[in-house]
């Protein structure tokens, strides 16, 4: 008996015990990504269908309403020539525009300064202001609609002024999101506030020539986040613009293309390529700031 378990013990049957167990380590991995891989590839496709559905609908030039396939009879541009002179596309993407580009000038500009003061700063109050904005947070926006449309109305900033009425109410609570700015800020060593400081620095300058020089991820993130926004809004921007095309963004705009039976049947493949032209500028600056845009999120997400 004890030379059976001292047989057991041997270098080589100890080896082959190892190599099982990595042998199966290794197919139970195996079977875990495969399936992993398999439910990503079905996300993936379920994703891309409305999108390639909408891109060759956009082509479609045999009919102009809803049809019961997919693949054009007839391919053209005649869509895209009709949406930019035929209606008012051209002025609800230049609308749209303006309000995303300044809307992500000034929220960018907010968020970050609330960031820095609530990662760098300790004053009294600043536990029950973090608490306070974090629960405000909780509430949606569309419970404000009615008040923030009568303040706009007083201010004459709806309606075909709605832009600066929806700059203004974009901007004016971006200090709420300040988690993962802050977060990012966090991770920083606080020995550079701390050195720049002793050379004469201000507070404002080592935000500036500092830590931002060091924030090139969250800085994109953010800028990124406050331009996506305002460029996809719908429900509160048809409430300001109340039907008057001239202060229509996108989305309200093409929904307008389309807002009744006899419309559709008339406008539907020229919505669909509003609906691609809308996605292109988003889909261009993820290609070229996806890097940043994901090193702002995991940054961000280290701390809170």
């Amino acid at each position: 008996m004890a030379e059976e378990l001292l047989n057991t013990n041997t270098p080589e049957v100890v080896e082959h015990k190892k190599d099982k167990r990595h042998m199966g380590l290794t197919a139970s991995r195996t079977i875990s990504n495969t399936v992993i891989y398999f439910i990503l590839v079905i996300m993936t496709v379920v994703w891309l269908v409305p999108f390639i559905f909408l891109v060759l609908q956009s082509f479609r030039v045999e009919s102009t309403g809803m049809v019961g396939y997919i693949i054009p009879e007839q391919w053209g541009f005649n869509n895209y020539v009709n949406l930019f002179t035929n209606t008012k596309f051209p002025k609800w993407f230049m609308n749209t525009f303006i309000i995303a580009l300044a809307t992500a000038a000034l929220q960018t500009i907010i968020v970050l300064c609330m960031s820095y003061t609530l990662s760098r700063l300790r004053f009294g109050g600043r536990k029950f202001l973090m608490n306070f904005m974090l629960v405000l947070g909780m509430f949606p926006g569309m419970l404000t609609m009615i008040i923030l449309y009568r303040v706009l109305a007083d201010l004459h900033m709806t309606q075909q002024n709605s832009i600066p009425g929806l700059i203004l109410v974009y901007a004016a609570s971006s200090g709420m999101g300040y988690y993962v700015s802050k977060g990012f800020f966090d991770t920083l060593p606080k020995s550079l506030d701390e050195a720049a400081r002793v050379d004469g620095a201000n507070r404002a300058q080592v935000l500036l020539k500092v830590i931002l020089p060091l924030s090139k991820p969250i800085v994109i993130y953010t800028l990124l986040t406050a331009f996506m926004g305002p460029w996809g809004d719908f429900a509160f921007a048809s409430y300001i613009a109340f039907n008057n095309s001239n202060g229509m963004n996108v989305a309200v705009g093409l929904n307008s293309l389309i807002s009744t039976p006899a419309s559709i049947g008339k406008n539907y493949t020229m919505f669909c390529a509003g609906g691609v032209v809308v996605a292109i500028p988003i889909t261009v600056l993820f290609l070229f700031l996806q890097k940043y845009y994901v090193e702002g999120v995991t940054g961000g997400a280290v701390k809170g």
